[in-house]
């Protein structure tokens, strides 16, 4: 449901490793040369989503003012010049201040798949013609496919919420919903839907509530399973967000935990997860700043980067470089290893 999220996501790091050398140690090794961190485009309206393309051009989605309906598909220059590509994707405000609209997108062969949380639809839109500077398009003039309609039919509710996706195996994709907790999966070539995979609530250690929302907020593919990582739901108590792992049979068991608030997930050398934690929550807000990059594997969470502020999204490009959306800043910063 929508107040389960207070609004999300964004990036991280990589560098080259060779052998069977593991990422994690590569690391603990480098601590002492913390990655550099800037801003690299700035001025946007509530950034979320962010994906790169062949020549390292970025496309992000805006969700907007809340006040009217000012959501928006920027494309991104190498030098971090921004240009508006489509406009007028509905942007709803909820009375605690979050805004609600597009959220996460996705490249594959030259279409772009964005995901419209508060509409639940699922919009196309061919890039292999564009050029910076192209008069923007409407919202209204693309094509789309209705994923939550499903949604609100097979869980038999009115909320819904397509937040993030992925391509999963035969080019099918693999849609997290942040309101139904489940995993969505699209045919290919059929077009249909069909639930995937449920994402389980966890254990409160305060005991009110017995148990917290898992929200799934990013999904990726390593080629063998699924990883998915979770918002947790209010108290959200600490170091109790989950990365969940899922098989092709859409089996679901934890992959690792000791993790708070978690908004997206990118995969770095060797297939292993680099998370984003939102931030600290003091019991009655959060902590300005406090977000951090982390490498996630079987065994432990490494601090990357520290002092994120509220971030939202990540995206690699290339091997030593991301992209991080901090959504309240209006800012996609860029940060290299």
């Amino acid at each position: 449901m929508h107040r389960k999220i207070t609004f999300l996501f964004s990036l991280f790091l990589l560098l080259g490793a060779t052998g069977c050398e593991e990422f994690y140690d590569i690391v603990d090794e480098l601590k002492p040369r913390p990655p550099k961190s800037k801003a690299f485009a700035t001025g946007l309206t509530a950034p979320l989503g962010v994906e790169s393309d062949a020549q390292g051009q970025l496309w992000v989605t805006e969700a907007g003012t809340g006040q009217k309906n000012d959501g928006q598909l920027s494309f991104i220059t190498a030098q971090g010049e921004v240009h508006p590509v489509v406009q007028g994707f509905t942007s709803v405000a909820s009375p605690e201040g979050a805004i609600f609209g597009l959220n996460h997108l996705l490249l594959k062969d030259n279409i772009l798949y964005m995901l419209h949380g508060v509409e639940g639809k699922l919009y196309k839109l061919n890039i292999s013609t564009y050029q910076p500077g192209d008069k923007p398009l409407k919202a209204s003039d693309l094509e789309y496919e209705d994923i939550g309609a499903f949604v609100k039919e097979y869980f038999n509710t009115e909320e819904t919420d397509i937040f993030n996706l992925t391509v999963g195996p035969e080019g099918d994709l693999y849609i997290v919903d942040a309101a139904a907790n489940a995993v969505i999966r699209r045919d290919a070539e059929t077009k249909e839907l069909s639930v995937f995979a449920a994402i389980p609530p966890i254990d409160n250690p305060g005991g009110e509530p017995d148990q917290v929302q898992a929200v799934p907020t990013g999904i990726i593919f390593d080629g063998e399973k699924f990883l998915v990582c979770t918002f947790t739901g209010f108290p959200y108590p600490a170091k109790k967000a989950t990365i969940y792992q899922i098989d092709l049979a859409g089996n679901t068991s934890v992959y690792q935990t000791d993790l708070s608030i978690l908004t997206d997930m990118e995969l770095g050398v060797d297939g292993k997860p680099v998370v984003l934690e939102y931030g600290t929550w003091t019991g009655e807000t959060f902590i300005p700043n406090s977000g951090r990059l982390v490498l996630s594997t079987s065994h432990k969470n490494i601090s990357l980067l520290n002092n994120l502020n509220f971030p939202n999204s990540i995206e690699k490009s290339g091997p030593k470089t991301f992209y991080i959306a901090q959504t309240f800043d209006g800012e996609i910063r860029k940060v290299t290893f």
